[in-house]
């Protein structure tokens, strides 16, 4: 089939289609982008195991922290055992990302590197072996036909070319038959070059057809070279394929955790701890250690014992290294089930044994709970004497003042005889500290 000659079909443009010559690159370069595409899954995977070891600290020291207070607090019994196991749940669902941790790591990462190291065989002067021979594979498909489309588009342009000239040879003879200026001899000359260019476009036409019927020839053992060597390059990439989707299943069974039984044991564990709270039981406890249900010695009469020490004796305050100032002492003595340090609530409990109908316990009426904070009570209303601290002091309960040595407060109870006083700092926060820390301003 002739085509005719389009002027504006000079300047075609490549087209964008794998059987041109050198777009096969692509498919070559699918070997060196699957080797990344393995470095960048490991980056992926150590980034998510970072995540999942850093989340899982955080639950363990959320955990150590709580669990601290908490056992210092106020809240006793069943419900304080069911109110650790929170902190509890925290400690084992760390565990838990620890190990998801420890599965990206150790299984997937691994997994993935192996593979590549597998699949992807690096050369001495570069490169990968797999995308050598597939280049390799492709120039020798694509030669014999390369050199066709060659010579086919030198004839196609040696074709235009006379088409060109022809069509030139054509205009200036006409343009000659109507100018006067051009003689009978020009004329013939014009009209020999005419019929001279025809002949070589037609020559020139019969060479392009011919180049172009060997390139046709040509395109189908071509084609079936290039597909051959396609498809072993998409042998490889489907073992790449499916290889990730058997490594990205393995990846979604270490961060599914509903899939682990023991995450469900978690919950199941500590629903049943909260569910065994039992408030009857936790305030016979109380009313038994902290009530009427204690056991109290009576007084009772005694004969005088001079050999007899004093049975109330307070103990000596420990004066802190290097010249510190020294923190009140406590005269609480550990009984069986009591916690094994003095709370917060003990501290606003403690007061003289020594009293009469004249002189009566203080007691903390607007604060049923202890606490060191009274939120609702009107810090103007209360009158007190202004303090100046004289030494730094971090307080260790939650209704313990902290302040630096300078700062200024107010008094609001006196000290007890224990060493601690009540106050409230410029802040609004009221709470306890040590007498011997402040002076009067």
């Amino acid at each position: 089939m002739s085509v005719s000659y389009d002027e504006t079909s000079a300047a075609d443009e490549a087209m964008d289609s794998f059987w041109e010559v050198g777009n096969y690159k692509r498919a070559v370069k699918r070997v060196d982008d699957g080797h990344r595409l393995c470095n960048d899954l490991m980056g992926c995977l150590q980034e998510r195991a970072k995540i999942e070891k850093a989340y899982g600290d955080q639950l363990t020291a959320w955990s150590k922290r709580w669990r601290q207070l908490i056992e210092k607090g106020p809240q006793y019994g069943s419900v304080e055992r069911a109110w650790i196991a929170v902190t509890t749940e925290a400690e084992k669902v760390s565990e838990l990302h620890q190990e998801v941790k420890n599965g990206l790591i150790n299984e997937d990462l691994e997994k993935v590197k192996n593979w590549q190291k597998e699949a992807y065989h690096k050369q001495m002067i570069g490169g990968f072996k797999e995308a050598k021979e597939a280049d390799e594979g492709f120039k020798k498909a694509q030669k014999p036909w390369a050199k066709k489309l060659k010579e086919m588009e030198t004839a196609k342009k040696t074709y235009h070319m006379a088409c060109k000239e022809e069509k030139l040879a054509a205009t200036r003879e006409a343009n000659g038959k109507t100018e006067a200026s051009v003689t009978v001899d020009q004329q013939k000359k014009l009209h020999e070059k005419v019929d001279k260019c025809k002949q070589d476009a037609q020559k020139a036409k019969e060479k392009y057809e011919k180049s172009l019927d060997e390139l046709s020839k040509c395109t189908p053992p071509y084609q079936e070279s290039m597909e051959q060597v396609f498809d072993q390059c998409q042998q490889h990439e489907v073992r790449r394929l499916t290889f990730l989707k058997e490594v990205l299943l393995d990846i979604k069974r270490h961060l599914n955790l509903t899939e682990n039984q023991s995450y469900g044991t978690v919950y199941r564990e500590l629903e049943r701890t909260i569910l065994a709270a039992n408030t009857q039981e936790d305030l016979k406890w109380f009313s038994n250690n902290h009530g009427p249900g204690m056991h109290m010695n009576w007084p009772q009469f005694e004969e005088y014992n001079p050999d007899q020490p004093n049975a109330v004796a307070k103990r000596e305050k420990v004066k802190k290294p290097d010249g510190a100032p020294p923190t009140p002492s406590t005269d609480h003595v550990a009984t069986p089930g009591d916690r094994g340090s003095v709370s917060s609530y003990e501290k606003n409990q403690a007061y003289s044994t020594e009293w009469s109908d004249d002189e009566q316990p203080a007691t903390n009426s607007g604060n049923e709970n202890g606490g060191g904070n009274s939120f609702e009570e009107d810090a103007s209303s209360v009158k007190g004497v202004r303090m100046r601290a004289l030494y730094d002091y971090d307080g260790q309960e939650q209704d313990e003042l902290t302040f630096k040595a300078g700062d200024e407060l107010t008094k609001t109870e006196d000290e007890d005889d224990q060493g601690w006083c009540r106050g409230r700092l410029d802040s609004g926060r009221e709470g306890l500290y040590p007498a011997n820390y402040v002076e009067p301003i």
